[in-house]
């Protein structure tokens, strides 16, 4: 404090011999900058469950911690995505006068499931639970937006090619908001990774935070940093780690079923055959996480391989339009169905999991006596398991909203409600991991995994975009082949110039030189860093050698006093 008093005058002192107006500009900057960084103080303040996450960090550790921020970011892009969709789809329908579509005779018959007269209460449960019946012809699905063009009073809206767009933008910013959060994830892995004796000496010298002065906030940070610490030592002392349009009948909701169970059963094998495994903890819970990611992730893509099997096949007189459309008069619902059953049945088994499961396990393990019961113990929060659960989850939402335009909204929903269960039955049914792990790599890890659901869900997507005739009964895109048929129909329409230069940049050569300049780049930015680290190095021996001096000099000092 002495020392910064010392600046403080010698800066005052400097600023007598300035002129005035190099005064009033020095001290507006200093206004400037004190109010941005209230202003960013007050933002942080209003981040959303801001007070939660601390008081998960202070009583579970950092581990646990980068499993609801996570959460919270997928909530974030979630309702994004919505308010895409919302802005751009559904409120020009609603805002302004439109024209449908005027299909074509052949194909355009389209059943509806929806029920007329008296309906019995479970049939509608039925409906909430499969996307058929009065949900059908509703915002929630790609059937209903059977709109050409909207009027404006200046200008006509072009759905068709807004519903086109907004895909493509929803899966453009899901990968820069993700690669952003992954480079500063990476950034401090390798920081935290380089030098083991370097994050020990940061967090006991210099992890205090000396502005607490709330006694429970200053509780919360000493319980972050011992577990931080001995998460240090696990790591150092390679300790393993336990992670743990058909008719409605059964059959419509077997494929759903059947996905939703082999996603529950698998992870809890995967966590007893890791017992046996000798793995350091970081790689730990990597491995698991990467084992019932591909095998969520392969249940998805065998259903999607199966319902384009059948959308596909063609028998005499069922395949007129470029598909089947005697057995899916609007295929794109059908799949947008299947998408939402999924994202339902996966919500009800987590609810289910913490009401009849976890619940029972902690009254079992509290209040009864025998044997079986203190074997069996109190359970620990299992990171991987629930971070596949909701990149599982995040994964169908991305192959369903072109489909289920809606089902960002239901996923934000759906995560909004997973973080207040996961939390009380953190605080309520479990303790804290007896053998912690590190949050820095499991936060990059966690995007890393997100990012390869991201990659699975663009290839269905486009395939039915780009190579799957659009249904000519249903859907924005009843008078074109497919539905990226719009876009470049729409270019033809415009101007000379603009066209020519939308060709231009949509060519392989503008593609190979782009592909040419970003390798050149990412060669630059790897030298940088690589010159960096060097430099990093050198600096960090300095200060050894520094260090070393001094003590030598305090030693001498002391010898000649005696």
């Amino acid at each position: 404090m002495a020392e910064k008093r010392r600046d403080k005058d010698q800066r005052l002192e400097q600023a007598k011999d300035l002129s005035s107006w190099s005064q009033w500009r020095q001290g507006t900057r200093r206004t400037l900058r004190r109010l941005t960084e209230d202003g960013f103080e007050m933002l942080s303040n209003l981040e959303l469950w801001r007070g939660d996450i601390h008081v998960i960090e202070g009583m579970f550790g950092t581990g646990i911690l980068s499993y609801f921020s996570f959460l919270r970011f997928l909530v974030l892009l979630n309702f994004v995505m919505f308010l895409l969709m919302f802005g751009f789809v559904m409120l020009p329908i609603i805002t302004a006068p439109h024209e449908m579509h005027r299909p074509f005779k052949t194909c355009s018959n389209y059943p509806s499931t929806s029920r007329r007269g008296l309906v019995v209460f479970h049939q509608h449960i039925t409906d909430l639970l499969s996307g058929a019946g009065f949900l059908e012809q509703t915002y929630l699905f790609y059937g209903y937006y059977k709109v050409e063009t909207i009027h404006f009073p200046k200008f006509t809206y072009n759905l068709p090619l807004a519903y086109l767009l907004v895909t493509i933008a929803y899966l453009f910013l899901s990968l820069i908001w993700i690669v952003k959060r992954s480079a500063t994830g990476f950034k401090r892995k390798l920081v935290q990774d380089e030098d083991r004796f370097q994050s020990f000496c940061n967090k006991i010298f210099a992890g205090w935070d000396f502005c607490i002065v709330n006694d429970s906030a200053a509780r919360l940070k000493r319980s972050s940093l011992l577990y931080e610490l001995k998460t240090d030592l696990e790591e150092e002392q390679h300790i393993l780690i336990y992670d743990g349009l058909p008719r409605p009948n059964l059959d419509d909701y077997l494929p759903s079923i059947v996905i939703t169970l082999a996603n529950f059963i698998t992870p809890l094998i995967f966590s007893l055959i890791i017992q046996f495994e000798d793995y350091s903890p970081a790689f730990e819970i990597r491995f698991t996480l990467m084992r019932c990611v591909f095998m969520r992730l392969t249940s998805i893509c065998v259903l999607l391989v199966s319902l384009w099997g059948q959308i596909t096949s063609c028998q005499e007189g069922n395949c007129v339009c470029g598909y089947n459309h005697i057995l899916y008069p609007c295929w794109e619902s059908r799949v947008g169905q299947e998408m939402y059953k999924l994202m339902i049945f996966d919500f009800i088994i987590i609810c289910a999991v913490t009401v009849f499961v976890e619940f029972p396990r902690k009254l079992i393990v509290d209040y009864c006596d025998c044997g079986l019961a203190k074997w069996w113990g109190q359970q620990e929060f299992a990171i991987p398991q629930n971070v596949l659960g909701i990149v599982y989850g995040q994964t169908i939402c991305w192959i369903g909203t072109f489909y289920c335009p809606l089902l960002p909204a239901i996923c934000t929903i759906k995560y909004f409600i997973i973080f207040y269960i996961k939390k009380v039955t953190l605080v309520n049914n479990c303790r804290p991991a007896t053998r912690p792990f590190r949050a820095s790599s499991s936060n990059f890890f966690f995007l890393a995994v997100l990012l390869i659901g991201l990659a699975l869900a663009c290839v269905p997507v486009t395939i039915g975009i780009a190579q799957i005739s659009c249904s000519q009964a249903c859907g924005p895109f009843v008078n074109y082949t497919t539905s990226w048929e719009v876009l470049p129909r729409t270019v033809s329409q415009l101007p000379a110039g603009a066209r020519t230069f939308l060709l231009a940049i949509s060519s392989e050569a503008f593609a190979v030189s782009l592909f040419v300049i970003t390798c050149l780049a990412m060669f630059y930015v790897i030298a940088l860093a690589g010159a960096h680290k060097r430099v990093i190095n050198q600096l960090r021996e300095q200060l050894v050698m520094v260090s070393s001096y001094s003590n030598q000099s305090t030693w001498l000092h002391n010898s000649t006093a005696q």
